[in-house]
C-alpha cells in the first residue's frame, strides 16, 4: 500500500466518524501523508458579537486539519497540546482553508504546523499542535 493509499484510507475511517466537523459544515480536501487540508464557509451561526467567525471555529478548524494529517499513517494519535494566533477576522460568507503539515515526527511524537487563510489568501489564524500516537489502528492492514 503507498503512503497516499494510507492516508486517505485513514481520512476515510476518520471522518467516518467525525460528528463534530461535518457539523461545523467542514469538508476535507485532501489528504496526504503527514499533511491535510480542511474548509468551511462562515455562516451565520458562526458569527460572534462582532460579526466576524467566532475564534473557536476558526481552532476548530486548524484542529481538524491537524488531527487528519498527524493521523495520515494508519496509527491513532491524539493532541497533546495546541496554540493559535489569530491575526485577521474571518469574515460572512467567506471560506476558510486550514493547511496542515508535518514540521517533526520522532517515535510518538508529532509537531504540525496550520495556517488558517481566508477565501482572498491573506492569513487568518496559525495554529501549532503537537500529537502523541496512542494504542491501535484505523483500519487492518494485509502483511
Amino acid at each position: 500500500m503507498t503512503p497516499d493509499e494510507r492516508a486517505r484510507r485513514s481520512a476515510e475511517a476518520m471522518w467516518g466518524k467525525d460528528r463534530a466537523s461535518k457539523w461545523l459544515g467542514m469538508s476535507l480536501d485532501s489528504i496526504g501523508p503527514g499533511r491535510a487540508v480542511t474548509s468551511f464557509t462562515v455562516k451565520d451561526h458562526h458569527l460572534n458579537g462582532h460579526d466576524i467567525c467566532h475564534g473557536g471555529y476558526i481552532f476548530t478548524l486548524a484542529d481538524s486539519a491537524f488531527a487528519f494529517a498527524c493521523n495520515s499513517y494508519n496509527r491513532l494519535v491524539v493532541a497533546q497540546h495546541n496554540t493559535i494566533s489569530y491575526l485577521s477576522p474571518g469574515r460572512p460568507g467567506e471560506r476558510l482553508t486550514a493547511t496542515a503539515t508535518e514540521a517533526a515526527r520522532t517515535g510518538r511524537s508529532g509537531i504540525y504546523d496550520v495556517t488558517v487563510t481566508g477565501a482572498d489568501g491573506r492569513v487568518v489564524a496559525v495554529f501549532r499542535g503537537a500529537s502523541r500516537e496512542i494504542e491501535g489502528r484505523h483500519f487492518e492492514e494485509e502483511g
